[in-house]
């Protein structure tokens, strides 16, 4: 599935969810059931700079896709920062540069966040995609 067929399919599964309030819990549970980041990888070097709150991003590229894990200190910005990885993993790093994330704008979420929130989450695709356009220069 390309990354624009998962994008379209990852909005239809959230706009199932009627309301905005419960389709960010959803978010944010679905969070919390994901294992933390070991110690050693909430590091400075991969820390998100430009978001408030703490946040983690670990990219690795396993048989040509990337796949990322996340962590935060915040519940709510787990969700969110979840939600970036697991779109952006299991694509081929030249996919994950090209594809711009519409799913807090299209599922409305984007409305219920504040903007240095919206502000962290743009710090987060832009450390997503250095990671993808690093391995396409490799």
């Amino acid at each position: 599935m390309s990354l624009a067929e998962k994008q379209v399919q990852t909005i239809e599964d959230l706009l199932l969810i009627e309301d905005a309030q419960e389709r960010l819990a959803v978010v944010v549970d679905r969070a919390k059931k994901r294992p933390p980041l070991p110690e050693a990888e909430r590091s400075e070097e991969n820390r998100v700079k430009g978001c408030i709150s703490a946040a983690w991003v670990v990219g690795e590229l396993r048989d040509g896709r990337c796949h990322f894990r996340s962590d935060a200190d915040s519940p709510l910005v787990r969700g969110l920062v979840a939600l970036l990885c697991d779109f952006y993993s299991d694509a081929t790093p030249a996919d994950v540069a090209a594809t711009e994330p519409e799913l807090f704008e299209k599922t409305g979420l984007a409305r219920s966040l504040s903007p240095t929130r919206l502000n962290g989450l743009r710090s987060v695709r832009a450390r997503i995609r250095d990671f993808a356009l690093a391995q396409v220069a490799s």
